[in-house]
């Protein structure tokens, strides 16, 4: 398949397509392989570059998401969105009869994926913030190719075919609420990403504050732990085990591993950061359709300082780890009033940003284990708030070993 060539195919010409893609043999892992990774890697990417390198605003001024939180949210929305087209693909499969059509999980995850191809290629324009609802405009499109695609590769009668779509829509806004919900559990706060530079063949992606770097061989490894999670998905869904349709959703993200539990992340925060007393503390975990994760945080107060330390986990979600190390990144930006840096420490990343005055600092390590230690504080200098860190226990830390899902 010329992946250029089919994407014309399927915008210009859907209705010619579809009789052609329901003749092709396909795998669940040959269609991430060679299509959907490879799309859905356009809207993420361009939103990236369009937030945190172009930046938004207007009357002269440009706002621009911190680079390393874009790269974070751009990790976690484009995992999961891979997740969002497998599970729509099974909305799709289970509402076949209903609307006489077939059930065939290959078929409704070809009419997923290359139905999503307009929302894909749309994303382009999120390069430009200022106009990105040409974006939307064009993900309006992906309707009627879902409206075309699934009478042909579903074999659902035509007369049905549009409440199948509405169905199928209504569905898929549903879920894009519990991901985007599951999206902010996964970052609770602007969680900095960065690792070790991955081996193999890789992509770089040139911004003017650093490089981004795809590792192609992860994302072959991804794809086969989809083939799987597909072969454990449909054995659930036959026995109507819900149990075990977590598990596989949990094998499509990376493994069914657990996070640090949240009482051992609280543990880690001392009782004081020298004068400043602790004055607040929580924790939380939480899990959905089979990924988890954990956090906890500490505010910490004396006079006008104040400090706020946070632990993240989303290590227990071995997908997004192994998607954060394709990246790779340092940085050096300075200005007349403010320090922003990205760099390594041995195998961790840190990112600093803070105000030449004193008013703000930030400071973020992401370690080894993918555990992610934030220190914030206002009226702190940038040693008090490393101080805060080493405070917690780095090394300590990195060295806990996350627990297995029985």
């Amino acid at each position: 398949m010329n992946l250029i060539q089919r994407v014309q195919d399927i915008l210009l010409k859907p209705k010619a397509t579809w009789p052609v893609i329901d003749g092709e043999v396909e795998t669940t892992a040959s269609l991430y392989q060679r299509y959907v990774m490879i799309l859905a890697a356009i809207p993420a990417v361009a939103s990236f570059i369009g937030l945190s390198v172009v930046g938004f605003g207007g009357y002269g001024m440009a706002l621009r998401v911190p680079i390393l939180s874009g790269l974070a949210h751009m990790v976690v929305g484009y995992v999961l969105g891979l997740v969002m087209v497998f599970v729509l693909a099974l909305v799709v499969d289970a509402l076949a009869p209903t609307f006489g059509g077939r059930k065939d999980p290959i078929s409704a995850l070809k009419v997923v994926a290359y139905s999503m191809t307009a929302a894909w290629v749309g994303g382009i324009f999120a390069l430009l913030p200022s106009i990105g609802v040409l974006g939307l405009l064009a993900s309006l499109y992906s309707i009627y190719l879902l409206f075309t695609g699934l009478p042909v590769l579903m074999k659902a009668p035509e007369a049905k075919a549009a409440a199948y779509t509405a169905v199928v829509i209504l569905c898929a806004v549903v879920l894009m609420l519990v991901l985007a919900a599951l999206s902010g559990l996964a970052l609770p706060t602007r969680s900095m990403f960065g690792t070790t530079t991955a081996g193999g063949p890789a992509v770089t992606i040139k911004t003017p504050d650093g490089e981004v770097k795809i590792d192609t061989a992860k994302m072959d490894a991804l794809a086969k732990k989809m083939e799987e999670a597909g072969k454990r998905m449909e054995e659930a869904q036959k026995s109507g085990d819900a149990a075990a349709t977590g598990k596989a959703m949990g094998a499509l993200t990376g493994g069914n591993g657990q996070p640090i539990a949240p009482a051992d992340l609280k543990a880690a925060l001392p009782e004081a950061l020298g004068d400043l007393k602790r004055e607040s503390i929580e924790s939380q975990g939480g899990q959905a359709i089979g990924i988890a994760s954990s956090m906890a945080k500490a505010s910490y107060a004396a006079a006008d300082k104040r400090v706020q330390l946070s632990i993240t986990d989303l290590g227990g979600t071995a997908g997004l780890a192994a998607l954060a190390g394709w990246a790779n990144m340092t940085m050096d930006k300075e200005t007349a009033e403010q320090v922003e840096k990205v760099y390594k420490q041995g195998e961790r990343t840190v990112r600093e940003e803070y105000r030449k005055d004193g008013s703000h600092g930030e400071v973020t390590v992401l370690l080894t284990n993918g555990v992610i230690v934030e220190a914030k504080g206002q009226q702190v200098d940038l040693a008090a708030l490393k101080k805060a860190l080493d405070a917690v226990g780095l090394d300590k830390l990195e060295a806990i070993k996350r627990p297995a899902k029985a």
